[in-house]
C-alpha cells in the first residue's frame, strides 16, 4: 500500500470537514484532514455556541476538539498543510501541499468562508467581545442592550429585525445614501420601532477596557465626525453584514464557482468533477451555522463512499483502512530496550512492585488510553520519553 494513498483526502479542519471525517472514518476507509492552520476553523473564535441541538453550551474549541477526537477515534488522520494544487481529472486525486504530496480517491473541499471585515481601529481586537458577524449565533448576547448594525444589503436588513428580539435599539449604518437591497425588503424597517436608519455613514473606530464602551462614526457627505459611548458598567455591541468571503482562491479553474467565489454543488454535495465534493459555509448555500456544516459534511461524506468503494474495484487496490491497535484495550505494559518486567529489568522509572499494581488497574480499563507526547533532542524529553515507554 502506498503510504501517501488515502480513500478520502479532507481539505479543511472546521465543523464540516470534522463532520466528514467521523462518517468516512467510521465508514472504515482511510482518511485524511489537511488544515493550513488550526483544527476547527472560523467557530473557534466563538466564545459561546447555544444553539447547537443536544449542547447546552460551548466555547467553539471545545465543540470542535469533540468532534476532532471523535473522528480520530474512528481511525481519521490529520496533518497540518497547505494545498497548494490540485489533480482531480484522473481517478486517483492527487494534492500537492506544503507538507508534500498526498493521492486519493475522492476529495471533500471543506475549507470555509469568513465574513468580510471592514478593518476599522478596534475590529479585530474587539471581535467576540462586542463585534460580530452572526446574528443568529450572537444577538442573545446583547439581550437588553443598545447594537450597531453595519452594512446597507440584505443581510443587514433582515438581520437588524431578527436584533429586535433581544436588542433595546437597533442603529444601522450604512455607507451609501441608501439601501442596496429590493425596496420591498427595506421598506420591513418601518414595522419595527426599535431600528433607527443613519444613511451616508460609517464606523472609523470601535475600542473600551474588556468590551466595547465607544464607537466613532463619519458622515460621509459632511465628513462631521460623532461617537457613542456607554458608561463603564455597561456595554454594546456592533454586528458587522458586508458580505462572506469563500476560501477559494487557491482552487484554481477546474472547480465550478459562482459569480462571488462560491463551489457549486448538487443536492449530494458533488460538484462539476467526478470524485471531488465540497461541504459547508465554501458552498452556495441560504444559512451558513454549524448545524448545516456538519449536515453537509455527512452528506458529502455518505454520497462519496460509494465512488471510493467503484474505484477499489475498478483499479483493484486492496482496503486502505488500518485502524491502529484496534483490538488494544489497553492492559499492556509496554518494554523498552528488551528489558523485561523482572527484577533484572527494572529502571527507575517503574518498579517491580509498582508494576503489579498497574497491571491491576490498567486490567479494569475498558477502552484504550493514549498518551501522545511532543519532544525535542533535549535530555528531558529522553528522560519523557523512557517514562512513557514503560
Amino acid at each position: 500500500m502506498k503510504e501517501n494513498l488515502y480513500d478520502v483526502i479532507i481539505v479543511g479542519a472546521g465543523p464540516a470537514g470534522l463532520s466528514a471525517a467521523i462518517y468516512m472514518a467510521r465508514a472504515k476507509y482511510r482518511v485524511l484532514v489537511l488544515e493550513k492552520s488550526g483544527i476547527g476553523g472560523q467557530i473557534t473564535i466563538t466564545s459561546e455556541i447555544v444553539n447547537y441541538p443536544g449542547v447546552e453550551m460551548a466555547s467553539g474549541k471545545e465543540l470542535t476538539e469533540k468532534m476532532r477526537i471523535q473522528a480520530e477515534s474512528f481511525g481519521a488522520e490529520f496533518a497540518i498543510g497547505e494545498v497548494i494544487d490540485m489533480e482531480l481529472s484522473s481517478d486517483i486525486k492527487l494534492l500537492h501541499t506544503t507538507k508534500g504530496d498526498y493521492e486519493a480517491l475522492g476529495v471533500i473541499l471543506a475549507p470555509g468562508a469568513n465574513p468580510r471585515k471592514l478593518g476599522f481601529t478596534g475590529e479585530k481586537e474587539f471581535q467576540g467581545r462586542g463585534v460580530a458577524y452572526c446574528a443568529t449565533c450572537d444577538g442573545e448576547f446583547f439581550t437588553g442592550k443598545e447594537v450597531f448594525v453595519i452594512g446597507g444589503g440584505f443581510a443587514a436588513v433582515e438581520e437588524s429585525m431578527f436584533l429586535t428580539k433581544y436588542a433595546s435599539k437597533v442603529t444601522i449604518i450604512v455607507r451609501e445614501s441608501e439601501f442596496t437591497c429590493a425596496k420591498t425588503v427595506s421598506d420591513q424597517l418601518e414595522n419595527y420601532e426599535k431600528i433607527n436608519v443613519i444613511f451616508e455613514t460609517e464606523i472609523i473606530e470601535a475600542g473600551g477596557s474588556n468590551t466595547l464602551e465607544y464607537a466613532k462614526f463619519r458622515n460621509n457627505a459632511t465628513g462631521e465626525e460623532w461617537e457613542y459611548r456607554v458608561n463603564e458598567q455597561d456595554s454594546f455591541g456592533i454586528f458587522i453584514f458586508a458580505g462572506y468571503v469563500p476560501n477559494t482562491g487557491w482552487i484554481g479553474n477546474n472547480i465550478e464557482l459562482d459569480r462571488q467565489g462560491y463551489i457549486i454543488t448538487d443536492i449530494n454535495q458533488k460538484t462539476n468533477i467526478n470524485g471531488v465534493y465540497a461541504a459547508g459555509d465554501v458552498c452556495v448555500k441560504n444559512l451558513r451555522q454549524v448545524v448545516t456544516a456538519v449536515s453537509d459534511g455527512a452528506v458529502a461524506a455518505t454520497s462519496l463512499e460509494r465512488n471510493v468503494s467503484e474505484l477499489h474495484e475498478k483499479l483493484k487496490i486492496p482496503e486502505l483502512y488500518k485502524k491502529k491497535d484496534k483490538e488494544d484495550k489497553g492492559k499492556k505494559v509496554y518494554e523498552s530496550e528488551g528489558q523485561d518486567s523482572g527484577s533484572a529489568g527494572e529502571n527507575k522509572f517503574i518498579g517491580s512492585e509498582i508494576r503489579a499494581q498497574l497491571d491491576g488497574v490498567f486490567g479494569k480499563f475498558s477502552r484504550k488510553a493514549v498518551i501522545r507526547a511532543w519532544l525535542d533532542d533535549s535530555n528531558l524529553s529522553a528522560e519523557i520519553k523512557g517514562f512513557l515507554e514503560k
